[in-house]
Protein backbone atom coordinates (compact mmCIF):
# COMPACT_ATOMS: atom_id res chain seq x y z
CA UNK A 1 0.00 0.00 0.00
CA UNK A 2 1.42 3.32 -0.95
CA UNK A 3 -0.55 6.11 0.69
CA UNK A 4 -0.98 9.75 -1.20
CA UNK A 5 -2.45 12.31 -0.91
CA UNK A 6 -5.49 13.92 -3.52
CA UNK A 7 -7.41 17.43 -3.28
CA UNK A 8 -10.92 16.61 -4.20
CA UNK A 9 -14.22 18.13 -5.08
CA UNK A 10 -17.85 17.32 -4.39
CA UNK A 11 -20.44 19.75 -6.12
CA UNK A 12 -24.15 19.47 -4.74
CA UNK A 13 -26.30 19.79 -8.03
CA UNK A 14 -29.43 20.80 -5.92
CA UNK A 15 -28.12 23.82 -5.22
CA UNK A 16 -26.47 25.09 -8.66
CA UNK A 17 -28.79 28.28 -10.11
CA UNK A 18 -26.68 28.45 -12.96
CA UNK A 19 -25.67 31.56 -12.36
CA UNK A 20 -22.28 31.34 -13.92
CA UNK A 21 -20.63 32.95 -11.70
CA UNK A 22 -17.87 30.44 -11.19
CA UNK A 23 -17.65 30.43 -14.89
CA UNK A 24 -16.64 34.53 -15.00
CA UNK A 25 -14.14 34.63 -11.63
CA UNK A 26 -12.10 31.51 -13.31
CA UNK A 27 -12.54 32.94 -16.85
CA UNK A 28 -10.98 36.49 -15.81
CA UNK A 29 -8.68 34.93 -13.49
CA UNK A 30 -6.84 31.97 -15.95
CA UNK A 31 -8.03 32.37 -19.36
CA UNK A 32 -8.26 36.53 -20.01
CA UNK A 33 -5.50 35.66 -22.51
CA UNK A 34 -4.96 35.83 -26.25
CA UNK A 35 -5.48 32.30 -27.77
CA UNK A 36 -7.77 31.67 -24.88
CA UNK A 37 -10.96 33.25 -25.89
CA UNK A 38 -13.14 30.10 -26.76
CA UNK A 39 -11.56 28.65 -23.06
CA UNK A 40 -13.59 27.63 -20.27
CA UNK A 41 -12.04 25.78 -17.72
CA UNK A 42 -15.18 26.04 -15.58
CA UNK A 43 -18.46 26.08 -17.47
CA UNK A 44 -21.78 25.08 -16.43
CA UNK A 45 -23.95 23.12 -18.44
CA UNK A 46 -27.71 23.00 -18.57
CA UNK A 47 -28.54 18.86 -19.02
CA UNK A 48 -30.29 17.36 -20.92
CA UNK A 49 -27.43 19.31 -23.42
CA UNK A 50 -24.78 18.89 -26.04
CA UNK A 51 -22.37 20.28 -23.60
CA UNK A 52 -18.97 21.83 -24.14
CA UNK A 53 -17.72 21.05 -26.48
CA UNK A 54 -20.31 19.67 -28.45
CA UNK A 55 -21.55 15.67 -27.70
CA UNK A 56 -18.06 15.55 -25.76
CA UNK A 57 -19.49 12.24 -23.90
CA UNK A 58 -19.50 10.35 -28.02
CA UNK A 59 -16.26 8.58 -27.38
CA UNK A 60 -16.76 6.66 -30.17
CA UNK A 61 -16.26 9.97 -32.21
CA UNK A 62 -13.75 11.65 -29.64
CA UNK A 63 -11.45 8.18 -28.76
CA UNK A 64 -11.25 9.95 -25.24
CA UNK A 65 -10.30 7.81 -21.94
CA UNK A 66 -9.23 4.59 -21.33
CA UNK A 67 -10.72 1.16 -22.52
CA UNK A 68 -9.75 -2.65 -21.58
CA UNK A 69 -7.62 -4.76 -24.50
CA UNK A 70 -8.33 -8.45 -25.00
CA UNK A 71 -6.28 -9.30 -22.13
CA UNK A 72 -7.68 -7.32 -19.77
CA UNK A 73 -5.50 -4.45 -19.49
CA UNK A 74 -5.59 -1.05 -19.91
CA UNK A 75 -5.36 0.92 -23.34
CA UNK A 76 -6.18 4.66 -24.01
CA UNK A 77 -9.45 4.47 -26.37
CA UNK A 78 -7.59 6.37 -29.09
CA UNK A 79 -4.76 4.01 -29.58
CA UNK A 80 -1.20 3.10 -28.02
CA UNK A 81 2.21 3.64 -28.63
CA UNK A 82 2.43 2.73 -31.67
CA UNK A 83 -0.82 4.33 -33.44
CA UNK A 84 0.11 7.41 -31.53
CA UNK A 85 3.80 7.60 -33.27
CA UNK A 86 2.09 6.76 -36.64
CA UNK A 87 -0.37 9.71 -36.50
CA UNK A 88 1.99 11.95 -34.61
CA UNK A 89 2.18 14.66 -37.12
CA UNK A 90 -0.98 14.27 -37.97
CA UNK A 91 -3.85 16.02 -35.94
CA UNK A 92 -5.49 14.24 -34.16
CA UNK A 93 -9.14 13.39 -33.56
CA UNK A 94 -10.37 16.25 -31.64
CA UNK A 95 -13.10 18.89 -31.73
CA UNK A 96 -13.00 21.74 -34.13
CA UNK A 97 -13.66 25.16 -33.26
CA UNK A 98 -17.20 25.17 -34.09
CA UNK A 99 -17.76 22.53 -31.70
CA UNK A 100 -16.70 24.61 -28.88
CA UNK A 101 -17.80 28.13 -30.53
CA UNK A 102 -15.85 30.90 -32.54
CA UNK A 103 -15.77 33.80 -29.77
CA UNK A 104 -16.89 36.59 -30.80
CA UNK A 105 -17.14 40.46 -29.50
CA UNK A 106 -18.91 43.42 -31.36
CA UNK A 107 -18.43 46.83 -32.92
CA UNK A 108 -19.28 48.58 -29.96
CA UNK A 109 -17.23 51.84 -31.61
CA UNK A 110 -19.95 52.09 -33.90
CA UNK A 111 -22.56 52.77 -31.80
CA UNK A 112 -20.67 55.78 -30.27
CA UNK A 113 -18.84 57.30 -33.53
CA UNK A 114 -20.99 56.45 -35.89
CA UNK A 115 -21.78 59.71 -38.26
CA UNK A 116 -25.54 61.97 -37.72
CA UNK A 117 -27.61 59.88 -40.46
CA UNK A 118 -30.84 58.41 -40.53
CA UNK A 119 -30.30 54.51 -40.06
CA UNK A 120 -29.66 53.65 -36.39
CA UNK A 121 -26.01 52.58 -35.88
CA UNK A 122 -26.16 48.67 -35.30
CA UNK A 123 -22.80 46.75 -33.50
CA UNK A 124 -22.30 43.58 -35.78
CA UNK A 125 -20.77 40.53 -33.85
CA UNK A 126 -16.76 40.08 -34.98
CA UNK A 127 -14.65 37.24 -34.74
CA UNK A 128 -12.09 37.41 -31.72
CA UNK A 129 -10.10 34.97 -34.30
CA UNK A 130 -9.96 36.74 -37.39
CA UNK A 131 -11.17 40.54 -36.49
CA UNK A 132 -13.70 39.56 -39.50
CA UNK A 133 -17.63 39.99 -39.73
CA UNK A 134 -19.19 36.63 -37.89
CA UNK A 135 -22.94 34.67 -37.24
CA UNK A 136 -23.09 33.62 -33.85
CA UNK A 137 -24.69 29.93 -34.13
CA UNK A 138 -23.00 28.57 -31.09
CA UNK A 139 -21.68 29.03 -27.83
CA UNK A 140 -20.34 27.95 -24.50
CA UNK A 141 -23.88 27.51 -23.10
CA UNK A 142 -26.35 27.90 -25.96
CA UNK A 143 -28.28 24.73 -24.03
CA UNK A 144 -28.62 27.30 -21.18
CA UNK A 145 -32.32 26.69 -19.71
CA UNK A 146 -33.20 24.26 -22.09
CA UNK A 147 -32.76 26.26 -24.85
CA UNK A 148 -33.76 24.92 -28.25
CA UNK A 149 -33.98 21.42 -26.24
CA UNK A 150 -37.57 20.63 -28.05
CA UNK A 151 -35.04 20.73 -31.35
CA UNK A 152 -31.70 20.26 -29.90
CA UNK A 153 -32.55 17.72 -27.38
CA UNK A 154 -32.15 14.20 -29.03
CA UNK A 155 -28.35 15.60 -29.83
CA UNK A 156 -27.19 14.80 -26.16
CA UNK A 157 -25.34 11.21 -26.21
CA UNK A 158 -26.81 10.09 -22.91
CA UNK A 159 -30.56 11.08 -24.27
CA UNK A 160 -29.47 9.08 -27.72
CA UNK A 161 -28.59 5.98 -24.95
CA UNK A 162 -31.67 6.09 -22.85
CA UNK A 163 -34.04 6.51 -25.79
CA UNK A 164 -32.42 3.35 -27.74
CA UNK A 165 -32.22 1.26 -24.54
CA UNK A 166 -35.79 2.00 -23.15
CA UNK A 167 -38.25 2.66 -25.90
CA UNK A 168 -38.44 6.64 -26.13
CA UNK A 169 -38.41 7.04 -22.28
CA UNK A 170 -37.22 10.49 -22.22
CA UNK A 171 -39.54 12.90 -24.56
CA UNK A 172 -39.21 16.82 -24.47
CA UNK A 173 -43.01 17.17 -24.29
CA UNK A 174 -43.84 20.61 -22.05
CA UNK A 175 -45.57 18.26 -19.46
CA UNK A 176 -42.15 16.06 -18.98
CA UNK A 177 -39.56 18.81 -19.66
CA UNK A 178 -36.75 18.46 -16.89
CA UNK A 179 -33.79 20.13 -16.47
CA UNK A 180 -30.71 20.66 -13.92
CA UNK A 181 -27.02 22.45 -14.03
CA UNK A 182 -24.03 20.73 -14.35
CA UNK A 183 -20.80 22.60 -13.13
CA UNK A 184 -17.84 21.11 -14.89
CA UNK A 185 -14.11 21.38 -14.32
CA UNK A 186 -10.63 19.43 -15.17
CA UNK A 187 -11.52 16.01 -12.94
CA UNK A 188 -7.78 15.59 -12.20
CA UNK A 189 -8.11 11.85 -12.04
CA UNK A 190 -6.66 9.46 -10.20
CA UNK A 191 -5.65 7.47 -13.75
CA UNK A 192 -5.40 10.81 -16.33
CA UNK A 193 -5.54 9.49 -19.76
CA UNK A 194 -4.50 13.10 -20.98
CA UNK A 195 -1.26 12.67 -19.37
CA UNK A 196 -0.72 9.51 -20.82
CA UNK A 197 -1.38 10.52 -24.04
CA UNK A 198 1.21 13.19 -23.86
CA UNK A 199 3.80 12.12 -26.33
CA UNK A 200 6.63 14.85 -24.54
CA UNK A 201 5.33 14.15 -20.79
CA UNK A 202 4.17 17.57 -20.58
CA UNK A 203 1.61 16.85 -18.25
CA UNK A 204 2.40 15.63 -14.77
CA UNK A 205 0.55 14.98 -11.48
CA UNK A 206 1.72 16.77 -8.68
CA UNK A 207 3.10 14.28 -5.89
CA UNK A 208 1.88 16.30 -3.03
CA UNK A 209 -1.89 17.05 -3.75
CA UNK A 210 -2.71 15.21 -6.66
CA UNK A 211 -3.19 18.15 -8.70
CA UNK A 212 -2.60 17.43 -12.63
CA UNK A 213 -0.90 20.67 -14.34
CA UNK A 214 0.68 21.03 -18.28
CA UNK A 215 4.31 21.89 -18.17
CA UNK A 216 4.86 24.75 -20.10
CA UNK A 217 8.39 24.25 -21.09
CA UNK A 218 8.16 20.93 -22.09
CA UNK A 219 4.39 20.94 -23.71
CA UNK A 220 4.78 21.00 -28.14
CA UNK A 221 1.79 21.26 -28.80
CA UNK A 222 1.13 17.59 -30.40
CA UNK A 223 -2.43 17.98 -28.87
CA UNK A 224 -2.55 14.41 -28.36
CA UNK A 225 -3.95 15.04 -25.03
CA UNK A 226 -6.93 16.77 -25.86
CA UNK A 227 -8.15 13.24 -27.66
CA UNK A 228 -6.98 11.53 -24.71
CA UNK A 229 -9.10 13.45 -21.66
CA UNK A 230 -12.77 11.82 -22.56
CA UNK A 231 -13.93 15.21 -20.68
CA UNK A 232 -12.34 17.76 -23.23
CA UNK A 233 -11.03 19.97 -20.27
CA UNK A 234 -7.53 20.50 -22.06
CA UNK A 235 -7.71 23.31 -24.41
CA UNK A 236 -5.16 24.25 -27.24
CA UNK A 237 -4.00 27.71 -27.25
CA UNK A 238 -2.93 28.26 -31.18
CA UNK A 239 -1.64 31.94 -30.37
CA UNK A 240 1.16 30.27 -28.01
CA UNK A 241 1.35 26.70 -29.12
CA UNK A 242 0.65 25.18 -26.14
CA UNK A 243 -2.29 23.25 -24.16
CA UNK A 244 -3.25 24.24 -21.33
CA UNK A 245 -5.83 23.42 -18.48
CA UNK A 246 -7.74 23.83 -15.27
CA UNK A 247 -5.20 24.18 -12.60
CA UNK A 248 -7.29 23.89 -9.49
CA UNK A 249 -6.14 26.87 -8.21
CA UNK A 250 -3.33 25.53 -7.01
CA UNK A 251 -1.85 28.92 -5.68
CA UNK A 252 -4.23 29.26 -3.55
CA UNK A 253 -4.83 25.45 -2.55
CA UNK A 254 -1.08 25.88 -1.39
CA UNK A 255 -2.04 29.03 1.21
CA UNK A 256 -4.91 27.23 2.51
CA UNK A 257 -7.15 29.13 -0.03
CA UNK A 258 -10.41 27.68 -1.78
CA UNK A 259 -10.16 28.04 -5.75
CA UNK A 260 -11.79 30.84 -7.38
CA UNK A 261 -14.61 28.91 -8.76
CA UNK A 262 -15.26 27.34 -4.87
CA UNK A 263 -14.74 31.28 -3.37
CA UNK A 264 -17.34 32.91 -5.59
CA UNK A 265 -19.63 30.11 -5.77
CA UNK A 266 -23.42 31.87 -5.10
CA UNK A 267 -25.05 28.89 -4.50
CA UNK A 268 -22.05 27.57 -1.85
CA UNK A 269 -22.60 24.03 -2.97
CA UNK A 270 -18.97 23.03 -3.79
CA UNK A 271 -16.89 21.35 -1.08
CA UNK A 272 -13.08 20.83 -1.26
CA UNK A 273 -10.82 18.39 0.94
CA UNK A 274 -8.41 15.69 1.02
CA UNK A 275 -8.51 12.18 -0.23
CA UNK A 276 -6.23 9.68 1.06
CA UNK A 277 -5.80 6.90 -1.59
CA UNK A 278 -3.49 3.99 -2.51
CA UNK A 279 -1.66 4.39 -5.71
CA UNK A 280 -0.99 1.07 -5.72
CA UNK A 281 -4.42 0.15 -6.45
CA UNK A 282 -5.35 2.71 -8.90
CA UNK A 283 -4.73 0.83 -12.14
CA UNK A 284 -6.11 -2.50 -10.96
CA UNK A 285 -9.24 -0.62 -10.11
CA UNK A 286 -9.37 0.91 -13.06
CA UNK A 287 -9.30 -2.49 -15.35
CA UNK A 288 -12.59 -3.70 -13.37
CA UNK A 289 -14.12 -5.54 -16.11
CA UNK A 290 -17.57 -4.51 -15.60
CA UNK A 291 -17.91 -0.70 -16.40
CA UNK A 292 -21.11 -0.67 -13.40
CA UNK A 293 -18.45 -2.08 -10.69
CA UNK A 294 -15.80 0.88 -11.34
CA UNK A 295 -17.50 2.95 -8.65
CA UNK A 296 -17.23 0.55 -6.65
CA UNK A 297 -13.90 0.05 -7.27
CA UNK A 298 -13.00 3.84 -7.10
CA UNK A 299 -14.44 3.33 -3.70
CA UNK A 300 -11.95 1.09 -2.41
CA UNK A 301 -8.84 2.66 -3.32
CA UNK A 302 -10.13 5.88 -1.33
CA UNK A 303 -8.44 5.12 2.32
CA UNK A 304 -10.04 5.36 5.86
CA UNK A 305 -7.58 8.38 7.42
CA UNK A 306 -9.03 7.49 10.36
CA UNK A 307 -7.50 3.60 10.00
CA UNK A 308 -4.20 3.67 12.40
CA UNK A 309 -2.45 1.62 9.52
CA UNK A 310 -2.99 4.25 7.32
CA UNK A 311 -1.96 6.83 9.12
CA UNK A 312 1.27 4.76 9.64
CA UNK A 313 1.84 4.32 6.21
CA UNK A 314 1.07 7.97 5.45
CA UNK A 315 3.69 8.79 7.81
CA UNK A 316 6.39 6.65 6.14
CA UNK A 317 5.64 8.39 3.15
CA UNK A 318 6.20 11.74 4.32
CA UNK A 319 2.71 13.38 4.41
CA UNK A 320 2.18 15.83 7.26
CA UNK A 321 0.29 15.61 10.52
CA UNK A 322 -1.58 18.44 9.71
CA UNK A 323 -2.47 17.07 6.25
CA UNK A 324 -3.61 13.72 7.86
CA UNK A 325 -5.92 15.82 10.31
CA UNK A 326 -7.00 17.60 7.26
CA UNK A 327 -7.98 14.21 5.38
CA UNK A 328 -9.84 13.11 8.84
CA UNK A 329 -11.91 16.71 8.70
CA UNK A 330 -12.36 16.36 4.82
CA UNK A 331 -15.77 16.83 3.81
CA UNK A 332 -15.27 15.56 0.45
CA UNK A 333 -14.30 12.14 2.48
CA UNK A 334 -17.71 12.57 4.37
CA UNK A 335 -19.68 12.85 0.96
CA UNK A 336 -18.23 10.39 -1.17
CA UNK A 337 -17.01 7.70 1.29
CA UNK A 338 -18.88 8.00 4.88
CA UNK A 339 -22.48 9.33 3.70
CA UNK A 340 -21.75 7.72 -0.20
CA UNK A 341 -23.85 10.55 -1.64
CA UNK A 342 -21.47 12.29 -3.73
CA UNK A 343 -20.70 10.34 -6.94
CA UNK A 344 -17.80 10.71 -9.94
CA UNK A 345 -18.70 11.63 -13.14
CA UNK A 346 -18.64 8.98 -16.00
CA UNK A 347 -16.80 6.19 -14.42
CA UNK A 348 -16.93 4.26 -17.57
CA UNK A 349 -14.44 6.44 -18.82
CA UNK A 350 -11.98 4.37 -16.18
CA UNK A 351 -9.82 7.40 -15.38
CA UNK A 352 -10.86 7.36 -11.76
CA UNK A 353 -12.33 11.02 -11.43
CA UNK A 354 -11.77 13.07 -8.46
CA UNK A 355 -14.96 15.67 -8.68
CA UNK A 356 -17.67 14.11 -7.65
CA UNK A 357 -21.35 15.02 -7.61
CA UNK A 358 -24.53 14.52 -5.63
CA UNK A 359 -27.42 14.12 -7.71
CA UNK A 360 -30.13 16.18 -7.78
CA UNK A 361 -33.84 15.60 -6.13
CA UNK A 362 -35.29 18.32 -6.09
CA UNK A 363 -37.83 17.75 -8.83
CA UNK A 364 -39.06 14.36 -6.81
CA UNK A 365 -40.92 17.75 -4.54
CA UNK A 366 -42.60 19.40 -7.41
CA UNK A 367 -44.33 16.71 -9.27
CA UNK A 368 -45.60 15.90 -5.47
CA UNK A 369 -46.72 19.13 -5.08
CA UNK A 370 -48.58 19.81 -8.45
CA UNK A 371 -50.54 16.21 -7.71
CA UNK A 372 -51.73 17.94 -4.23
CA UNK A 373 -49.41 15.80 -2.02
CA UNK A 374 -47.21 16.07 0.79
CA UNK A 375 -44.38 16.61 -0.82
CA UNK A 376 -42.20 16.24 2.02
CA UNK A 377 -43.48 13.41 3.60
CA UNK A 378 -41.16 10.23 3.60
CA UNK A 379 -43.55 7.56 2.49
CA UNK A 380 -44.55 10.04 -0.37
CA UNK A 381 -40.88 11.53 -1.32
CA UNK A 382 -39.02 7.62 -1.57
CA UNK A 383 -42.19 6.27 -3.76
CA UNK A 384 -42.21 8.87 -6.27
CA UNK A 385 -38.53 8.37 -6.59
CA UNK A 386 -39.30 6.04 -9.01
CA UNK A 387 -41.55 8.79 -11.01
CA UNK A 388 -38.58 10.99 -10.51
CA UNK A 389 -39.34 14.09 -13.60
CA UNK A 390 -35.58 13.50 -14.35
CA UNK A 391 -35.37 9.52 -15.09
CA UNK A 392 -33.48 7.70 -12.99
CA UNK A 393 -31.64 6.15 -16.17
CA UNK A 394 -30.21 9.68 -17.22
CA UNK A 395 -28.91 9.92 -14.19
CA UNK A 396 -27.32 6.88 -13.93
CA UNK A 397 -25.78 7.23 -17.29
CA UNK A 398 -23.93 10.29 -15.94
CA UNK A 399 -22.56 9.09 -13.29
CA UNK A 400 -22.75 5.30 -12.45
CA UNK A 401 -22.24 3.83 -15.80
CA UNK A 402 -25.79 3.09 -15.79
CA UNK A 403 -26.82 1.29 -12.93
CA UNK A 404 -29.58 2.79 -11.69
CA UNK A 405 -29.72 0.92 -8.37
CA UNK A 406 -26.87 2.86 -6.91
CA UNK A 407 -28.91 6.33 -8.05
CA UNK A 408 -31.84 4.92 -6.61
CA UNK A 409 -29.89 4.88 -2.89
CA UNK A 410 -28.63 7.41 -3.15
CA UNK A 411 -32.02 9.80 -4.19
CA UNK A 412 -33.85 7.75 -1.23
CA UNK A 413 -30.46 8.89 0.98
CA UNK A 414 -31.13 12.57 0.31
CA UNK A 415 -35.16 11.88 0.68
CA UNK A 416 -34.99 10.58 4.09
CA UNK A 417 -32.43 13.60 5.36
CA UNK A 418 -35.26 16.22 3.65
CA UNK A 419 -37.86 14.40 5.43
CA UNK A 420 -36.36 13.09 8.87
CA UNK A 421 -35.16 16.79 9.35
CA UNK A 422 -38.27 18.49 8.11
CA UNK A 423 -40.33 16.45 10.87
CA UNK A 424 -37.90 18.31 13.95
CA UNK A 425 -37.81 21.75 12.13
CA UNK A 426 -41.67 21.04 12.89
CA UNK A 427 -41.66 20.40 16.60
CA UNK A 428 -41.90 16.70 16.23
CA UNK A 429 -39.82 14.10 17.96
CA UNK A 430 -37.12 12.23 15.96
CA UNK A 431 -39.05 9.47 13.69
CA UNK A 432 -35.78 7.42 13.38
CA UNK A 433 -37.67 4.82 11.40
CA UNK A 434 -36.82 7.28 8.47
CA UNK A 435 -32.93 7.02 8.46
CA UNK A 436 -33.23 3.37 9.28
CA UNK A 437 -35.47 2.74 5.85
CA UNK A 438 -32.05 4.06 4.06
CA UNK A 439 -29.32 2.24 6.76
CA UNK A 440 -28.17 5.31 8.67
CA UNK A 441 -29.20 6.46 12.08
CA UNK A 442 -30.77 9.89 13.04
CA UNK A 443 -27.52 10.86 14.18
CA UNK A 444 -25.29 10.28 11.17
CA UNK A 445 -28.29 11.72 9.02
CA UNK A 446 -28.37 14.47 10.81
CA UNK A 447 -24.42 15.32 10.78
CA UNK A 448 -25.13 14.89 6.73
CA UNK A 449 -27.68 17.47 6.96
CA UNK A 450 -25.56 19.62 8.13
CA UNK A 451 -22.64 19.33 6.27
CA UNK A 452 -24.83 19.54 3.23
CA UNK A 453 -27.41 22.49 4.19
CA UNK A 454 -26.16 24.74 6.47
CA UNK A 455 -21.70 24.22 7.21
CA UNK A 456 -19.60 26.76 7.56
CA UNK A 457 -16.70 28.18 5.09
CA UNK A 458 -14.40 26.37 7.00
CA UNK A 459 -16.46 23.13 7.09
CA UNK A 460 -16.97 23.04 3.21
CA UNK A 461 -13.27 23.86 2.81
CA UNK A 462 -10.80 22.03 4.45
CA UNK A 463 -7.27 22.57 3.16
CA UNK A 464 -3.63 22.15 4.59
CA UNK A 465 -1.04 24.47 3.63
CA UNK A 466 1.92 23.83 1.46
CA UNK A 467 5.20 23.07 4.10
CA UNK A 468 8.20 25.18 3.79
CA UNK A 469 10.38 22.08 3.12
CA UNK A 470 7.54 21.91 -0.11
CA UNK A 471 8.91 25.11 -1.27
CA UNK A 472 11.02 23.44 -4.12
CA UNK A 473 9.06 20.64 -5.09
CA UNK A 474 6.22 23.01 -5.79
CA UNK A 475 7.98 25.20 -8.00
CA UNK A 476 6.28 25.08 -10.80
CA UNK A 477 8.82 26.92 -13.54
CA UNK A 478 6.79 25.57 -16.30
CA UNK A 479 3.88 24.69 -15.24
CA UNK A 480 0.48 26.02 -16.68
CA UNK A 481 -0.08 29.54 -16.87
CA UNK A 482 3.17 30.21 -15.68
CA UNK A 483 4.90 31.41 -18.40
CA UNK A 484 5.89 34.76 -19.85
CA UNK A 485 4.64 36.63 -16.61
CA UNK A 486 1.58 34.32 -16.35
CA UNK A 487 -1.81 35.32 -17.04
CA UNK A 488 -2.44 38.60 -18.02
CA UNK A 489 1.13 38.63 -20.17
CA UNK A 490 0.76 41.98 -21.38
CA UNK A 491 1.55 45.98 -20.79
CA UNK A 492 -0.94 47.96 -18.32
CA UNK A 493 -3.45 49.07 -20.42
CA UNK A 494 -7.25 49.17 -20.47
CA UNK A 495 -7.53 46.10 -22.90
CA UNK A 496 -6.09 42.66 -23.25
CA UNK A 497 -4.82 41.51 -26.67
CA UNK A 498 -6.98 39.44 -29.01
CA UNK A 499 -6.10 36.46 -31.16
CA UNK A 500 -5.25 36.84 -35.09
CA UNK A 501 -5.87 40.65 -36.28
CA UNK A 502 -5.34 43.44 -33.14
CA UNK A 503 -8.85 43.37 -31.58
CA UNK A 504 -10.17 44.72 -28.41
CA UNK A 505 -11.22 42.25 -25.88
CA UNK A 506 -13.82 42.67 -23.52
CA UNK A 507 -12.21 41.93 -20.64
CA UNK A 508 -9.53 43.76 -18.66
CA UNK A 509 -6.56 43.60 -18.42
CA UNK A 510 -3.98 41.48 -15.60
CA UNK A 511 -2.02 43.85 -14.48
CA UNK A 512 -4.62 46.70 -14.20
CA UNK A 513 -6.73 44.62 -11.68
CA UNK A 514 -3.19 43.28 -10.22
CA UNK A 515 -2.51 47.14 -9.66
CA UNK A 516 -5.36 48.11 -8.05
CA UNK A 517 -5.71 45.36 -5.76
CA UNK A 518 -2.22 45.42 -4.28
CA UNK A 519 -2.41 49.96 -3.87
CA UNK A 520 -2.20 51.31 -0.42
CA UNK A 521 -5.05 53.63 -1.79
CA UNK A 522 -7.75 52.48 -3.62
CA UNK A 523 -8.38 54.18 -6.91
CA UNK A 524 -10.39 58.17 -6.82
CA UNK A 525 -12.86 59.40 -9.05
CA UNK A 526 -10.09 61.43 -10.92
CA UNK A 527 -8.25 58.05 -11.49
CA UNK A 528 -11.46 56.56 -13.35
CA UNK A 529 -12.02 59.89 -15.23
CA UNK A 530 -15.17 61.07 -13.04
CA UNK A 531 -16.91 57.44 -13.45
CA UNK A 532 -16.71 54.09 -11.21
CA UNK A 533 -16.80 50.95 -12.96
CA UNK A 534 -18.70 48.66 -10.99
CA UNK A 535 -17.97 45.73 -13.34
CA UNK A 536 -14.59 45.92 -12.48
CA UNK A 537 -14.23 47.32 -8.71
CA UNK A 538 -12.51 44.74 -6.74
CA UNK A 539 -14.17 45.86 -3.45
CA UNK A 540 -11.46 47.35 -1.87
CA UNK A 541 -11.95 50.31 -0.33
CA UNK A 542 -14.65 52.89 -1.07
CA UNK A 543 -13.78 55.04 -4.64
CA UNK A 544 -14.73 58.43 -4.23
CA UNK A 545 -17.97 59.24 -6.27
CA UNK A 546 -19.10 55.70 -5.50
CA UNK A 547 -22.23 56.77 -3.26
CA UNK A 548 -23.25 60.38 -2.75
CA UNK A 549 -22.99 62.44 -0.01
CA UNK A 550 -25.63 63.00 1.88
CA UNK A 551 -25.10 65.22 3.32
CA UNK A 552 -24.73 67.39 0.18
CA UNK A 553 -26.46 65.49 -2.36
CA UNK A 554 -25.92 68.01 -4.75
CA UNK A 555 -22.15 68.91 -4.15
CA UNK A 556 -19.76 67.17 -6.19
CA UNK A 557 -16.17 66.33 -4.86
CA UNK A 558 -12.56 68.04 -5.33
CA UNK A 559 -12.04 64.71 -7.59
CA UNK A 560 -15.08 65.30 -9.78
CA UNK A 561 -14.21 69.24 -9.60
CA UNK A 562 -10.45 67.91 -11.43
CA UNK A 563 -12.52 65.95 -13.58
CA UNK A 564 -14.65 68.58 -15.21
CA UNK A 565 -11.38 70.97 -15.25
CA UNK A 566 -9.69 68.40 -17.85
CA UNK A 567 -12.41 67.51 -19.87
CA UNK A 568 -13.43 71.58 -19.92
CA UNK A 569 -9.49 71.64 -20.64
Amino acid sequence: MRVMAQMGMVMNLDKCIGCHTCSVTCKQAWTNRAGMEYVWFNNVETRPGQGYPRRYEDQERWKGGWTLNKSGRLKLKAGGKAAKLLGLFASPVQPELKDYYEPWTYDYKMLVEAPLGDDFPVARPKSLITGEDTKITWSANWDDNLGGTSELGHLDPIVEKVRRESNEKIKFDYEQTFMFYLPRICEHCLNPSCMASCPSGAIYKRVEDGIVLVDQDRCRGWRQCVTGCPYKKIYFNHKTGKAEKCTFCYPRIEVGQPTVCSETCVGRLRYLGLFLYDADAVTGAASTEDVQDLYEAQMDVILDPEDPQVQAEARRQGIAEDWLEAARRSPVYKLAKVYKVALPLHPEYRTMPMVWYVPPLSPVTDLLKEQGHDAEDAGNLFGAIDALRIPVEYLAELFTAGDTTRIDTVLKKLAAMRSYMRGISMGNDPDDSIPGKVGMSGESLYEMYRLMAIAKYEERYVIPKAHVEQAHDLEEMGCSLDFEDGPGMYEDSPFGEASGTPTPVAIENFYALQARQTSEEPPGAASLRGRVNLLNWDGTGRPSGLFPDPHHPDKTTPAQEQAKREALE
